[in-house]
């Protein structure tokens, strides 16, 4: 049976990813990294672990994606994330112009599109795949912390 790759495939793998930032107490946001159907990096939130307030989901995965291409340009790349990039976030996508940003749940109060941080103006944007599934993560990690 062929694997079909979809948004939806890969925003899965980028969930599975914050589920293991969920078991281990930090933000769960995952984020993926994907060129010619093929991830290439994968990452989840690591800040509490590495004390680094920089340690991002998509951080993680822009360096390891740079790492395994060779270059600090991600042309051709699609990052998958599970939470709408931050402006930190968006500002080192920008910089990496990646060419498509796939994101789950917006995030209203800190996200780059509430807060009008530009992304580089090649980079195609989707977003609320598989939102609800995203969301519900986040905030059952919040209402357990209350």
């Amino acid at each position: 049976m062929e694997t079909i790759f979809t948004h939806e495939f890969f925003m899965k793998k980028a969930l599975q990813e914050a589920e293991k930032a969920f078991e281990v107490g930090e933000i769960p946001v995952g984020a993926v990294v994907v060129i010619d159907n093929k991830i290439i990096s994968r990452s989840h939130n690591l800040t509490e672990l590495l004390n680094d307030v920089t340690a991002h989901a998509e951080m993680q995965s822009i360096t390891g994606a740079a790492n395994f291409i060779g270059g600090k340009y991600l042309k051709g790349c699609t990052l998958y994330v599970t939470i709408e990039p931050c402006q930190m976030c968006a500002g080192a996508l920008y910089w990496s112009q990646i060419s498509q940003i796939v994101f789950g749940a917006r995030d209203e109060n800190r996200g780059y599109l509430s807060l009008g941080t530009r992304l580089h103006p090649k980079t195609i944007v989707v977003q609320g795949v598989l939102a609800n599934e995203c969301s519900d993560l986040i905030k059952r990690f919040f209402a357990n912390k209350r």
